[in-house]
């Protein structure tokens, strides 16, 4: 077996524990309410600097990463992540709710989230890259079907303070797993990547900030970078700031137990994995734009129906609802990081890319605070869900100008044209 598939398992899991503690948020809301008397918007809006610090933290974690090697960046970032779960344990006060949470867990999150995952793709693997990066994209999903159910019944059981501890436990586990495994690239170990000769692999990334920002400025040039960008943004709108912080919640408002809700996210998860993984054998097949047309296309419609299906129980409408979001959750992924290969070249992609994640966690943050106002304003989500949806609808129509490149391409002044990777 090729060791790159080794480097691949360690990655796999290191996300997963990223996705741990992002899992549990939601389900923390209404205890934390209840033992403090805290508002919705401000549970929410902790949350949202969460997803807001772990977008931002992204690509300047690559620049960290290809300075002083993804491993070392990585170690510290699960350090922070069980620094930050194992103290909310003990907090009291809405400050340290907004620093643990916010600040600390949203720092360690984002130095290893699917940036780090891109770099990982294609550093280690030439081929069956679309493969792989939808193998990282669904860890996410695994962490959320791993622990989520778990902590639910702890926090009904013994509490939220035992959610914190389990996942500060498990990011404790993972270190020395991870710090066994993990090689920075093939070079270290004398290897060509999975697929490939060393010839082929990519240039060392940009290593200070300020080629960070260079690579900003040259692709926000493009019309590719702002309609990637903001077709991310909705991403993150609809999925982390939107079901993933407030479907709980909500579900409570209609009737149903947290512990039920709670195993719905978890069904998200198992098929968000199923539709991850196909999303990238897909990428390696079809074009990615017209991918991304599909999937926020059937999203948007997807979310219109949610006011109407939610209720105490599971009926079938519901969990049709939750079996085709699942399949569509990040699905948008990998599609998305193979238009940044190719509109701006392998070599500057891992960079761009994180800032493109970057408005997906920006869409996450102001989707979160948003609808955690909706429902203190409004008494009920549906704002909320209706706003989510023509935002899909709006980002699907955004995409047809990717098609095949950019079917306008020809027109389009110097600039604007796509840089061939």
């Amino acid at each position: 077996m090729h060791r790159a598939w080794v480097v691949a398992a360690a990655t796999f899991l290191t996300l997963i524990c990223a996705a741990a503690f992002r899992s549990t948020t939601s389900v923390m809301f209404m205890p934390l309410e209840m033992e403090f008397g805290w508002s919705r918007s401000l549970t929410s809006g902790a949350a949202g600097l969460n997803i807001l610090v772990y977008g931002f933290t992204a690509p300047l974690a690559a620049v960290l990463m290809a300075k002083y090697g993804a491993k070392r960046i990585a170690l510290i970032a699960l350090a922070l992540i069980a620094l930050g779960t194992g103290l909310t344990a003990l907090l009291t006060q809405p400050w340290q709710l907004y620093f643990y949470w916010g600040i600390l867990v949203g720092v360690g999150t984002g130095s290893i989230a699917l940036v780090f995952a891109a770099s990982v793709a294609n550093q280690w693997f030439i081929k069956r890259r679309g493969l792989v990066t939808g193998l990282f994209s669904a860890a996410y999903a695994t962490g959320q079907l791993i622990f989520l159910p778990g902590v639910a019944g702890l926090v009904q059981d013994y509490g939220w303070r035992a959610a914190s501890i389990v996942v500060f436990c498990f990011a404790v586990l993972v270190i020395p797993i991870f710090g066994f495994a993990f090689k920075n690239s093939p070079a270290e170990l004398g290897l060509a990547p999975y697929g490939g000769a060393p010839e082929l692999t990519t240039k060392p990334a940009p290593r200070t900030f300020k080629a960070s920002f260079n690579a900003l400025a040259r692709a926000s040039k493009t019309r590719a970078f702002w309609v990637l960008a903001g077709t991310f943004f909705v991403c993150g709108w609809t999925t982390n700031g939107l079901i993933g912080a407030h479907f709980i919640p909500a579900a409570h408002d209609h009737g149903m137990p947290t512990t039920l809700a709670a195993g719905l996210l978890a069904v998200v998860g198992i098929f968000d994995f199923i539709g991850t993984i196909a999303s990238g054998w897909l990428t390696d097949k079809v074009d990615s734009a017209v991918l991304l047309i599909f999937y926020y296309g059937l999203r948007g419609l997807a979310l219109f129906t949610v006011p109407f299906v939610l209720g105490p129980s599971v009926e079938p409408p519901l969990f049709f609802f939750i079996v085709f979001y699942g399949l569509d959750w990040i699905a948008t992924v990998p599609p998305t990081i193979e238009l940044c290969r190719k509109h701006f070249g392998l070599d500057d992609s891992a960079l761009i890319y994180g800032w493109v994640f970057a408005a997906h966690m920006l869409g996450a943050a102001i989707a979160s605070a948003w609808a955690g106002w909706i429902r203190d304003t409004q008494g009920a989500y549906t704002t909320a869900w209706i706003t989510a949806a023509v935002l899909c609808i709006l980002a699907a129509a955004s995409c047809l100008y990717l098609v095949n490149g950019g079917r306008f391409r020809a027109s389009l002044p110097e600039s604007d044209q796509p840089s061939q990777g």
